[in-house]
Order: C-alpha cells, then sequence, then structure tokens
C-alpha cells in the first residue's frame, strides 16, 4: 500500500501513451503497422517496470531537509533552505512541492531542479510573513524522476513544523550599529545637527583641532597657559517609552502590514538603540485600556523582555481611550521620561478630540507623537487630472494631506513634537527624533 501510494505516473508517461493510441487508430487504416504498435507497447511497459525498478530498489535514494530560521522576521524577506542530498548513482530530476503556512495563501509552489548522481544540493526561497504569530509548515514533499521520466516517487519530509513570527528582529541588526554612530545619514537620511549639549559635564581636557570653540574653558585656559575645552558626554539613564496605540486608527494595511505592526517593528528597533546609549527602555499598548506594559529598565535582558512582548501584542482595534492613557501614565510613570506614542490622526477633529489628554501627559513629560501621510492619496494628488471625477478627488486628497501639516503646526504650538512619516521610513525616522532630542538635550 506504501508502494502505491508514493508511485506517480509522470506527464511523459502518457504522452507516449497518446501516441500509441493514435498509431492504433492508424492501424485500422494501415493493418501492416498493428503488430509494430504491440512491440511499442511491450517497450513502454518494458521501460516503466525499469523505471520502477531504478527508484525503488534504493530504500533512501533522496534525504532531504527543510532549514527554517528559530524565528521568522515580520515584515522581512526570510530565508527558507532546502538540503537535499542524491543517493542514487544515476541524476535525478527533482519537484519540490512545499506546505506553505496557510498565511501566504501560495497554493502554485513548485521547484522543479536536477541533481547529479551522489551529490548533495541547496535550494532557497523567501517568504515574507504580514503577521505575527505561529506559522505551520505542512509536509515537504519530493518528487523523484529518473533519466527515464515515466513515473515519479514521492518522498515526505519535515512533517508539521511550526516557526513563530516576530517583531522585525531583521530591522533590529540592520540598525544596530549604525544608530549607534549616528551614521543614519549614510543610507539617506539627513545628518542630524548638534544644536546644543547636555548637562552631564565629563572632563576638562586640552583643545585640539576640531574641538567646538563655544565649549572653551576660560579659568582653565588662563591657569594652564593653553586653550583648555569643557568635554560633555550624552545624559545616560534616562528613560524612554514608546506607546503603541492599537485602535482602529492603526488599523490601515500599507504593503500588506497594518499599521500597527510597522510600529511594533520600530519600536524594536528603537529599543535597541535606546539601551545601546545607555538610557532605560519600556513600551506598553493601548486601546480600550493599558497592556503588555514593560518599565523601563536597562537590564541585559531588558531586550528579550521588550521582544516577547511585542510578540504577543493582539488588538480587536477598538476605538483607543486616551483618557486612561493619561491617567496610567501619571499614576505609572513618576520621573519625566521622554514618551514616543505611535498613534495615527486622519483629521484636526480626531486631533482635537485627543488633545486635552496630550497636553495633560506634555506638561510632565516629553512628548513626541509619530503618525503617519497618507501614501496612496500622494499618488492621487501627483496624477495627472482628465475628468471632473478626477479633480474633485484631488481637492480632497490635497484637503486631508493639508490637515496632516496642521496636525504638526497644532501640536507644537503646545510643545509637543511630532514625527510624520511614511510607514517604510517610520524606523529611521523615530530612531532619528530620538537621536535629536539626545543631541539637543531638551529631555
Amino acid at each position: 500500500m506504501k508502494f502505491i501510494k508514493s508511485l506517480y505516473l509522470n506527464n511523459f508517461f502518457f504522452y507516449v501513451l497518446i501516441g500509441i493510441i493514435g498509431l492504433f487508430v492508424c492501424a485500422f487504416i494501415f493493418p501492416n503497422m498493428y503488430n509494430a504498435v504491440w512491440l511499442l507497447v511491450l517497450g513502454l511497459v518494458t521501460f516503466l517496470g525499469l523505471d520502477i525498478l531504478l527508484l525503488y530498489l534504493a530504500r533512501t535514494g533522496l534525504e532531504a531537509e527543510r532549514i527554517t530560521p528559530e524565528k521568522l522576521s515580520n515584515g522581512d524577506l526570510n530565508p527558507i533552505k532546502i538540503n537535499l542530498k542524491n543517493h542514487y548513482t544515476f541524476p535525478v530530476s527533482v519537484k519540490i512541492i512545499d506546505e506553505i503556512p496557510f498565511q501566504f495563501q501560495v497554493r502554485d509552489f513548485k521547484i522543479v531542479k536536477t541533481i547529479k548522481a551522489a551529490t548533495q544540493k541547496e535550494i532557497g526561497y523567501d517568504l515574507r510573513p504580514t503577521e505575527r504569530g505561529e506559522y505551520h509548515f505542512g509536509s515537504l514533499n519530493i518528487y523523484v524522476s529518473s533519466p527515464l521520466r515515466l513515473i515519479s516517487r514521492r518522498f515526505i519530509f519535515d512533517k508539521d513544523q511550526m516557526v513563530p513570527t516576530y517583531p522585525s528582529y531583521i530591522q533590529l541588526r540592520k540598525y544596530d550599529l549604525i544608530a549607534f554612530s549616528n551614521n543614519l545619514f549614510q543610507y539617506g537620511i539627513k545628518k542630524i545637527r548638534r544644536i546644543g549639549h547636555t548637562m552631564e559635564f565629563e572632563q576638562i581636557k586640552e583643545y585640539i583641532q576640531g574641538d567646538d570653540l563655544r565649549t572653551l574653558n576660560w579659568k582653565a585656559t588662563a591657569k594652564r597657559n593653553s586653550l583648555m575645552v569643557n568635554q560633555f558626554q550624552d545624559e545616560k539613564s534616562q528613560s524612554v517609552y514608546m506607546a503603541i496605540d492599537k485602535g482602529r486608527v492603526m488599523q490601515m494595511p500599507f504593503d500588506g502590514l497594518s499599521l500597527l505592526d510597522y510600529a511594533i517593528n520600530s519600536a524594536l528597533v528603537l529599543s535597541n538603540v535606546i539601551l545601546k546609549k545607555q538610557d532605560k527602555a519600556g513600551l506598553f499598548s493601548f486601546s480600550k485600556k493599558v497592556e503588555n506594559r514593560v518599565f523601563a529598565e536597562r537590564r541585559g535582558s531588558q531586550m528579550q523582555k521588550i521582544l516577547e512582548t511585542l510578540y504577543n501584542v493582539k488588538t480587536d482595534f477598538f476605538e483607543s481611550d486616551y483618557s486612561r492613557l493619561y491617567v496610567d501614565i501619571k499614576k505609572n510613570i513618576n520621573q519625566r521620561s521622554l514618551i514616543i506614542l505611535y498613534t495615527n490622526f486622519e483629521t484636526m477633529d480626531g486631533l482635537n478630540r485627543q488633545l486635552p489628554y496630550l497636553k495633560g501627559i506634555a506638561k510632565s513629560h516629553l512628548l513626541v507623537v509619530v503618525f503617519f501621510s497618507n501614501t496612496e492619496l500622494n499618488s492621487i494628488i501627483n496624477k495627472k487630472t482628465t475628468t471632473i471625477q478626477e479633480v474633485y478627488d484631488k481637492v480632497i486628497a490635497e484637503k486631508f494631506m493639508f490637515e496632516k501639516r496642521l496636525i504638526v503646526n497644532e501640536l507644537k504650538k503646545y510643545g509637543i513634537h511630532s514625527v510624520l512619516t511614511q510607514p517604510e521610513n517610520l524606523t529611521l525616522d523615530a530612531i532619528n527624533k530620538y537621536l535629536e532630542i539626545k543631541s539637543r538635550g531638551i529631555l
């Protein structure tokens, strides 16, 4: 029974069979062909039996293994590798059908390759998840054919393999070093201009070319009879909280991911930068209530705690309650902190409903509101109009874009910092804003 289940007739067998049937039809017209056609049938049966022997005499003719990352990175291309080892003494043609998790909705996955005799080969493909959670792979099906190509033998490997999908740790590695050295401008982002110094004094040192002349210490210069400058360092151990709105305004999709997932990916990368800067990183999410709380600390295990917390952020996209957010921050965050709020406002009316609570938070903390520009509106604005309907759509789109800029100005009026960004630039813009605040020493 196992033999029958693993045996498959290839298309080539049916092509030959159709050809023989056609010759039988011709034999009715030319009777001399009849015996020759039966010889072809005998030859087909003989080669079929030989093909079965070639593929089934070896007990372990082929070995295969699916190699996946320990966890998938949400929103990124993740490499999946398949290692194949051919134990046959002849080259084989393999058709790989991997049962990919249903979340990807891939129904036509197929890879066809040829493997030389007694050799090993690695084949790879990429998967881009757009949801956090568990991804279950099915069976890895390998259909092996000999050079005769009449039948295939199916091998099944790695059945029911589960891989969790976490927030984008690939981005975390990408920005780790460059963010720490303030070199984001090398990646197309403008260089942050250092406007001032923090108040944390480090030492007095001798002036060397390139030092800021504004930091000259005239008393020390007079005593040593040489130019001396004050050296400062970024103030450390400041608390930075990322507040992630998981309400309905964050449900909007962009390139397969929701705005919530973009915020989660950005919060993970930013947490790593904060800890590298010797500050304390914490986070929480909110909609109807405040959840997923991680208090700001600088322990070695803090990044793992943040990663696990972000992985478990789940929501039904309810209407967000900013009054609860205000009360929770007032109750639980006593020290002045930098609070980076990931949310979205589409209209001034939407902002005005929450503005009293944002102003209340900004009285005790340095508040940065991160929200998104609608990239689909840009395509409507830049599109050449030809009809009255398109002109109307363009005017409405420009109105919404103008309201986004009004929101930035309104927040600025009350001393609230803001970052208006496109989803794909969210991580870089959030890191840049944090580095700017650090360099200006305004926390």
